[in-house]
């Protein structure tokens, strides 16, 4: 159930609300903001396999310094509901036990038009 929508308006100060189902046997998922699948500002990644949330950047087609954040609150066959905020510095992602990720609005966006859900999360819902 991989999702792309091409025409979203996301602005600092927005949030984006995601609910979903994550499925019992997947090694991860991402969801990635940006303009394109090729200029990403926020891959958002938790890897089950590996314990750890990884967010990293992507400009034309090249991935740029990841970083890595040991706290995964998600589990598999859980239903979970996350927040993911843009700034105008940086993405502020709010997991469901509170605990907060930022990471860096590299590319310095002020409108995200793309966004992709990627992997073993079946959205329930999600709201701008």
């Amino acid at each position: 159930g991989n999702i792309e929508i091409l025409n979203l308006n996301m602005k600092p100060g927005n949030t984006l609300k995601v609910k979903g189902k994550i499925s019992a046997d997947t090694v991860g998922f991402s969801i990635n903001l940006g303009c394109s699948s090729r200029d990403l500002a926020l891959h958002f990644n938790p890897r089950f396999n590996e314990s750890v949330i990884v967010c990293n950047s992507k400009c034309s087609d090249s991935w740029q310094t990841e970083l890595r954040d040991r706290h995964l609150p998600f589990f598999r066959g859980c239903t979970v509901k996350f927040f993911i905020e843009m700034l105008s510095d940086k993405f502020r992602v709010k997991l469901p036990d509170g605990h907060e990720v930022c990471f860096p609005n590299r590319h310095g966006y002020r409108n995200i038009t793309y966004i992709s859900i990627v992997g073993g999360l079946k959205i329930i819902s999600f709201k701008l």
